[in-house]
């Protein structure tokens, strides 16, 4: 199977937070192709100098000895260039959660699971797991409550969360719409651990009443991922209830305008 390339210019204006690693991929096959307008270069250079802030000149170096694109890389860095660049691409750069990691993550978590168990998983990991945003948490989000089972195993949990960066914690399901639990999509089991998503749509909704930027950003990335009228039914049909909160409605109200350039649907 293909290896499926990053494209650069996607990267960089499409998330909120920018994987080195991915980045450094994106540059090496940017690179290869040509010719390279003076903009696309100039998005390289800085690209690169982003890279060695971020990991340093050791890792840079050693990054580049093993790229077959270093020397048009390398002349590219010389140029010199007179518009302004890119500067946003260094404060963007963090490590993304890889789902595999989340995946060994479940795997040693069902070690300590004796009996058939459920796992009912909304927040980012349920966008990140099928790919559809690509960012970092530190966060597996349960809905209502961790199983006890789980929740009993305290040495086990912390020694997890040292190992792989990831915290198992909940939230309760009234910030999710109505009759979400019918809409989860099986996502895979781990032994006895059976592990459920909450749907994309339903994510987002869950999403559209929040204040925090990383809530809205996961949202920005999402949109253009989900179908506005599925969207904007789901809404209309399943966020009643939250929207009888007057605070709840007015963020949802000012997310939506943000986003679609539209008054909420009613």
């Amino acid at each position: 199977m293909a290896v499926q390339t990053i494209d650069l210019w996607s990267l960089v204006r499409g998330r909120p937070q920018i994987d080195p690693t991915d980045l450094a991929e994106a540059v090496a096959s940017q690179v290869a192709e040509a010719p390279l307008d003076y903009r696309t270069r100039l998005l390289i250079r800085d690209s690169m100098q982003a890279l060695g802030g971020y990991w340093g000149k050791p890792k840079l170096n050693s990054w580049l000895a093993s790229c077959p694109t270093r020397q048009k890389i390398a002349a590219i860095c010389d140029e010199e260039f007179e518009e302004v660049g890119f500067p946003s691409i260094r404060m963007r750069l963090m490590e993304k959660t890889d789902p595999d990691t989340v995946r060994l993550y479940f795997t040693e978590l069902a070690r300590h699971v004796r009996k058939p168990l459920r796992l009912e998983v909304g927040g980012a990991i349920a966008l990140i797991l099928p790919q559809m945003i690509v960012r970092y948490t530190e966060d597996i989000d349960v809905v209502d409550e961790v199983p006890r089972e789980l929740r009993n195993e305290h040495d086990a949990l912390d020694n997890l969360q040292k190992r792989y960066g990831l915290h198992l914690g909940h939230f309760q399901q009234h910030y999710l719409p109505t009759g979400w639990a019918d809409r989860l999509h099986y996502y895979d089991s781990f032994d006895d651990l059976h592990v459920y998503l909450v749907d994309h749509y339903d994510v987002f909704l869950s999403k559209l009443t929040s204040i925090r930027e990383k809530d809205f950003d996961d949202m920005r990335v999402l949109k253009p991922q989900l179908d506005k009228a599925v969207l904007a039914q789901r809404l209309k049909d399943t966020m009643q209830s939250a929207f009888a909160s007057k605070d709840l409605k007015e963020r949802a109200q000012n997310n939506w305008k943000t986003l679609f350039g539209e008054d909420l649907p009613q």
